[in-house]
């Protein structure tokens, strides 16, 4: 990706260093691949774990700003969200609106956040109570050694992803799903879940059309990069892995050619109106 003259986003705070976060040891190798296979298999989402709770605060350092990022790689996170904040506040703009932009915190082994308490090994999350994501830069390293999904743009597709679900959340789509799933299967929710997931896919692929078209981001090769990281973290793909064998009607985040799909979707349309996943 092309980052000339590109700023860096204000709402990165670091919780890895003193700066409010909670911190444990995080293991590595085998035991930690395989829990955050498990935890994608079960949905990643901390809605499913905290809906029967009240909503919390958000912790120390997602108010107080924590200390701030610095190093490499929250460099490119601070780039990342800025370009995100550029797309997304043009779209609200257009629609009347004011874009609130989400707040990104760096975390080290594990962090509390307003929707519970989240370890590593679940990946990047974003959670709607605090309006914030939630990422340990450990995990890039898990999606080019693990899932062999190297390159920048997969992983700005991962925070993309994320944003995505904080456009659901200002839109009302996430409240509109929960209701939803009031008293329906776990069958229905995954179901519910899997275009959720699809939607914040596609929504990740309209923010690339514009990194591409309004700010010429894009360089050869980036889009296939991303495209393979979205195929990387199919749910056909993690259950094969982990257990062997495929059981379509447990997906909570699509197949590797509906993440595929929907991502390109939004890549070649540019537009929001394409990434509706509910219709049918």
């Amino acid at each position: 990706m092309r980052w000339d003259n590109a700023e860096e986003s204000d709402n990165v705070v670091d919780a890895r260093r003193g700066g409010g976060g909670v911190r444990i040891a995080a293991g590595g190798g085998i035991g930690m691949a395989v829990l955050a296979l498990v935890v994608y298999l079960l949905g990643g989402d901390p809605r499913v774990v905290t809906q029967s709770q009240p909503a919390q605060p958000a912790p120390p350092a997602a108010q107080t700003g924590g200390e701030p990022a610095s190093d490499e790689g929250a460099h490119f996170v601070k780039l990342v969200l800025k370009d995100t904040e550029n797309t997304w506040n043009a779209y609200f703009q257009s629609r009347g609106q004011r874009y609130e932009e989400p707040r990104l915190v760096l975390f080290n082994g594990a962090v509390e956040s307003a929707c519970g308490f989240a370890q590593q090994a679940m990946g990047p999350f974003y959670c709607p109570r605090d309006h914030q994501v939630y990422i340990d830069l450990e995990f890039y390293q898990e999606l080019q050694q693990r899932f062999h999904a190297p390159g920048d743009l997969a992983q700005a597709y991962v925070i993309a992803h994320e944003v995505g679900h904080h456009v659901q959340n200002l839109l009302g789509i996430m409240d509109k799903v929960d209701n939803a799933r009031q008293g329906g299967s776990r069958t229905q929710a995954n179901a519910l879940s899997v275009r959720t997931e699809l939607q914040a896919d596609c929504f990740a692929g309209v923010w690339a059309h514009d990194a591409k078209v309004t700010r010429n981001r894009l360089e050869a090769g980036d889009l296939e990069e991303a495209i393979n990281a979205a195929s990387a973290i199919g749910d056909d793909k993690l259950q094969k892995r982990s257990q062997g064998y495929v059981v379509p009607e447990s997906f909570t985040h699509g197949s590797s050619a509906q993440r595929v799909g929907w991502f390109t979707r939004g890549f070649e349309s540019g537009r929001v109106d394409s990434c509706d996943t509910f219709k049918g």
